[in-house]
């Protein structure tokens, strides 16, 4: 659900003259502390994504790696610590900011914080 909002995100930054970088994390153990560390030292930021609670999740596992290897900027997008819900997919990700526009505006409050 998430990476095609990336994909879109990517195309929103570019257009605004904005280099960004899609990293497809599609396990957390064993998470790709390489590949995320390279990233974090050439785009100086990381934003991570994931369609669902940022406890425990991207977010976490990114954070932990990142403030023992490379301390860089990190924003998130993924449900926030509440109870979940139940509907239409389109109404939650809105609901939950799972939006291209919402990644678009972590990926500047993370350039922003550089």
């Amino acid at each position: 659900i998430l990476l095609a909002e990336a994909l879109r995100a990517y195309e929103m930054l570019k257009a605004e003259g904005i280099s960004a970088e899609i990293i497809n994390v599609h396990t957390l153990k064993p998470l790709d502390n390489e590949t995320i560390l390279k990233s974090a030292s050439k785009t100086g930021c990381i934003v991570t994504a994931e369609n669902h609670s940022i406890i425990g999740g991207l977010r976490s596992a990114v954070s932990e790696l990142l403030m023992q290897e490379k301390p860089v900027p990190l924003r998130c997008v993924g449900v926030p610590d509440v109870f979940g819900s139940v509907g239409q997919l389109q109404p939650l990700k809105e609901k939950f900011g799972l939006t291209a526009e919402n990644i678009v505006v972590q990926a500047k409050a993370a350039i922003a914080a550089k």
